[in-house]
């Protein structure tokens, strides 16, 4: 019997000559394939429209180009503009916004975030999407409390001091910060210039440093930051595995990643609770505190389309972290993701 082209197989009834033609056909597909692969350009894939790996590539790019903000479905070029449209209107009042929301309770959190910290003297953070500060100001009073307590603890051991040795320990103590540094990287001048107006204000200035940058693709080289956090930035990103990436390139080995962010609440009653406030009261807060509705219903929306607690955790995991934990805190409302590289 002869073969059946198209089947792609022997016909059930054929004997001594099937398998030969069946070989043959194979031998064939092989030498094509071999063929299509010699006729590739050096380092770039062969991605006809015909074959496989083209159709997987259209299919692809037809997916990759199309991503939500909030509920909406847009291209990933246009949500870059529309986050960074949205971070710009809210800038001047993102901190009275903070606190209006969460009724003050997101400071807590980010207090929460650097206890789970505990940066040691020479720490050198990288925060991302953190334009405000409001990581960095804790991370410099944190390192320069704890350096200010070792401090008194040596001179206190060293009782055969005399006054004026303490005092003079004291006036040429020239880093008050033990050599910790923060970089502050966010994509969105707005943001940057009112970090950068409440750090004058509050007199922060040694230690302290602002880029602009993208989370996506961080200008900084492998293997410079001991931490890096993030905190209710990276749902705005649009490709989170990217920037999950670019975290674990930047830090050392041993380094550690801190993510706090919006997540997803465990009580049903808190659930339902919470998305009556969220979807009928942060609206409305923002058109009468900073007269912009639909920023608000954004990053109402936003958070909903977050991954959950466990799926988030597992992307961390791809990104090439390991050890990697989370803590719920307030039902669910946020959490806080731990990673290390090593």
């Amino acid at each position: 019997m002869q073969h059946d082209v198209r089947s792609g197989c022997c016909h059930p009834t054929a004997k001594m000559a099937a398998p030969r033609s069946c070989a043959l056909w194979s031998y064939c597909g092989r030498r094509w394939s071999r063929l299509m692969r010699c006729c590739e350009l050096p380092g770039i894939r062969s991605s006809w429209p015909g074959g496989p790996l083209g159709a997987r590539q259209l299919s692809q790019e037809k997916q990759a180009t199309e991503t939500h903000f909030g509920f909406e479905t847009v291209s990933e070029e246009e949500k870059g503009g529309k986050v960074y449209h949205v971070f710009e209107s809210v800038a001047k009042k993102y901190d009275v916004m903070n606190d209006m929301m969460s009724l003050g309770i997101h400071r807590i959190w980010k207090d929460l975030l650097l206890w789970k910290m505990r940066p040691f003297p020479g720490t050198q953070l990288l925060d991302v999407a953190g334009g405000t500060g409001d990581i960095a100001f804790r991370f410099l009073n944190y390192v320069q409390a704890q350096h200010k307590g070792k401090q008194k603890r040596q001179l206190r051991a060293q009782q055969n001091l005399s006054w004026e040795e303490i005092a003079k320990k004291y006036q040429n103590e020239e880093d008050p910060l033990g050599g910790s540094r923060v970089v502050v990287c966010d994509i969105n001048k707005e943001m940057l210039k009112i970090g950068k107006q409440k750090a004058h204000a509050r007199g922060y200035k040694a230690g302290l440093a602002w880029v602009l940058g993208d989370a996506e693709e961080l200008p900084f080289d492998d293997d410079k930051f001991d931490v890096y956090t993030i905190a209710f930035g990276i749902r705005n990103v649009t490709h989170i595995d990217q920037a999950l990436q670019e975290a674990h390139r930047v830090l050392k080995p041993g380094g550690r990643f801190l993510c706090l962010e919006f997540s997803q609440v465990n009580n049903p009653l808190i659930s339902r609770l919470y998305d009556l406030y969220s979807f009928q009261v942060i609206p409305v807060l923002g058109e009468v505190i900073a007269g912009d509705w639909k920023s608000y219903q954004y990053l109402v929306e936003s958070i909903r389309q977050f991954p959950p607690q466990e799926e988030f955790k597992e992307m961390i995991e791809d990104a090439g972290f390991e050890k990697v934990t989370y803590e719920s805190l307030t039902s669910g409302i946020v959490a806080i993701h731990s990673g290390f590289k090593l």
